[in-house]
């Protein structure tokens, strides 16, 4: 992440510099990876994609947070900030990191504005965390240390 972008989530209120904190890395994955697992026992249709969907958005999430504490911040109430940094990281396809953005803004939709997310959205979400979960996690806990 550049340093201004940095700076100005620190400035926004958004970021709070602390420790790295190892045990609350590991807690994020293995919560995200976790609710994975339980919705993934939900059947998808038009009645349960909304559903399906923010629990996916969730746990993608919880990996953006993983990642700033494994560089030392605290994302404070923003998805944008976890979204941002997991955007910004190394795996072989950048441009489907480029979605995250995307799924936030489908999330923030349904959950303010109450838009029904449909069956399209959802699979598109399970198949990103299909696609690149393991290697998002991957590099979290290899530049961690």
């Amino acid at each position: 992440m550049n340093k201004e972008k940095l700076y100005y989530f620190i400035r926004e209120g958004k970021l709070r510099k602390r420790h790295i904190d190892i045990p609350r890395v590991k807690s994020l994955i293995e919560s995200a990876r976790n609710n994975v697992k339980a919705v993934c026992k939900i059947p998808l249709n038009e009645e349960t994609a909304t559903v399906i969907f923010r629990e996916y958005y969730e746990s993608i999430r919880q990996l953006g947070d993983a990642r700033w504490w494994s560089l030392g911040y605290e994302p404070r109430a923003s998805h944008e900030v976890s979204m941002e940094i997991l955007m910004e990281m190394k795996i072989n396809n950048v441009a489907e990191l480029k979605k995250l953005d995307r799924f936030r803004k489908i999330r923030n939709n349904a959950n303010y504005r109450g838009y029904k997310i449909n069956i399209e959205q959802a699979e598109e979400i399970m198949k990103f965390w299909e696609n690149y979960a393991e290697k998002i996690i991957k590099e979290i806990i290899e530049t961690t240390g």
